[in-house]
C-alpha cells in the first residue's frame, strides 16, 4: 500500500482497518479507535478491565487486520524475563553462545494479563517499549518496525495481580477500559459466535509497509505553537494540582501530542485542534497520575475516580487557545 499523500487517503486507509476490527468488537468504536491511534502514533496500549469483556479479542482483531508478525505472551507468575526478551543458548556444534529471540520479536505483541507476572518479568518490557530494542548479555537487538505492545490487565483488586510500576505505566501511551456490552450487542454476540469464531473470517487489510506509510503521514500533521503551549499547560496543571501526588511526565506530554496528530488525521485533517488534545487528556494521562491520599480516601470515591475528576476540572479550567486570522 503506497504512503498516503492527502488527509482523505489517510482516512480511507484507516477506515478499512477500523471496519475490519469492528466486525469482531461490537459496539466499542472508542476502544477500536484508541488501539489504532496507538499503532500509528508509535505508542503502546494498556487495556484494563474485568475478564471476559473482549480485551484480548480487541488485540487479536487488530493483529488479524494487519498483515504483520504477531506474537502473544500469556503472563503468569512463573514467566521469566528471558521468555520475553530471548536468551543466549550454548551451541555445542559451534562451541559458542547464540541468541535465541524471545516472543517480543514481532510487529504486534499481545501481553495478556500482564499484571499476573512478577515485577521482574514486567520490567523486561521497559527497554523494548521505549527504545524498541532489547539488550541481552551486553548486545542490543533491534525489534520490528512498526512495533506495538497491546497489554491487557485485570483490576488490581483481583487475586494474584501485581501492580505495574510507575515507570512501566508511563510507557503506555493510552489506557482504556472495554466495559460491558449493551444488551443489544451482547445478544448479537450470542447469535453470531455460538458456533463460529469471528476472527477466522478476518483478512488483513493493510501490511507492515502500509502501516509505516500511515505512521509517516501522521508524523507530518501540523501542530501550531498555541496548541503545543496548551498541551504543556495541561501537563503542568497536573503537576501543580493539590489532589495529585504525581503529575504527568514530559513523556506523557510528548505522547499526548503524537496521539493528537493521529486523532486529527483520522478525522481527515492535516492539523491538530485543541479539541483533539482535550479529548485525549484522560486516556493518555490518567494511568500515569497518582492521587493524593486525601483525595483518594474520601467516601464512595476511588483513586481512579478522583483522578478522572481532577482531569476534567483541569481541562475545564486551562485556557483554550483561540484561532487567529
Amino acid at each position: 500500500m503506497p504512503e498516503p499523500t492527502t488527509a482523505e487517503e489517510f482516512a480511507r486507509s484507516t477506515d478499512a482497518v477500523i471496519a475490519s476490527v469492528a466486525r469482531v468488537i461490537d459496539g466499542k468504536p472508542a476502544a477500536v479507535r484508541a488501539a489504532l491511534v496507538c499503532l500509528l502514533a508509535e505508542g503502546h496500549l494498556l487495556i484494563e478491565d474485568v475478564p471476559g469483556v473482549g480485551k484480548t479479542m480487541l488485540a487479536r482483531a487488530l493483529a488479524a487486520s494487519v498483515h504483520a508478525t504477531v506474537r502473544r505472551i500469556q503472563f503468569t507468575p512463573d514467566l521469566l524475563p528471558g521468555d520475553v526478551t530471548g536468551m543466549s543458548v550454548y551451541n555445542p556444534v559451534d562451541r559458542e553462545f547464540e541468541f535465541k529471540p524471545g516472543a517480543i520479536f514481532a510487529h504486534i505483541v499481545i501481553a495478556d494479563e500482564i499484571n499476573r507476572s512478577s515485577p521482574k518479568t514486567q520490567s523486561a518490557l521497559l527497554e523494548a517499549m521505549e527504545e524498541r530494542q532489547v539488550t541481552v548479555d551486553g548486545t542490543s537487538h533491534l525489534l520490528e518496525d512498526p512495533f506495538l505492545v497491546v497489554a491487557t490487565q485485570n483490576p488490581l483488586e483481583m487475586e494474584g495481580t501485581y501492580a505495574l510500576p510507575e515507570a512501566q505505566r508511563d510507557r503506555f501511551m493510552i489506557r482504556i477500559s472495554m466495559g460491558y456490552p449493551d444488551a443489544q450487542n451482547e445478544a448479537l454476540m450470542l447469535r453470531q459466535r455460538d458456533v463460529v469464531n469471528p476472527l477466522d473470517a478476518l483478512a488483513p487489510v493493510i501490511d507492515a509497509d502500509g502501516v509505516r506509510g500511515l505512521i509517516a503521514w501522521a508524523r507530518g500533521v501540523h501542530v501550531s505553537p498555541a496548541v503545543e503551549e496548551y498541551t504543556v499547560a495541561l501537563a503542568r496543571a497536573t503537576r501543580e494540582h493539590p489532589d495529585l501526588r504525581l503529575g504527568a511526565s514530559p513523556r506523557a506530554t510528548l505522547q499526548l501530542i503524537r496521539a493528537a496528530k493521529v486523532w486529527a488525521a483520522l478525522d481527515g485533517r492535516e492539523f491538530v485542534i485543541p479539541d483533539d488534545v482535550a479529548t485525549l487528556v484522560e486516556p493518555v494521562f490518567a494511568h500515569r497520575l497518582i492521587a493524593a491520599r486525601s483525595a483518594a480516601t474520601t467516601r464512595a470515591r476511588s483513586s481512579a475516580d478522583a483522578i478522572s475528576t481532577v482531569l476534567r476540572s483541569i481541562v475545564g479550567s486551562v485556557r483554550v487557545p483561540l484561532a487567529t486570522r
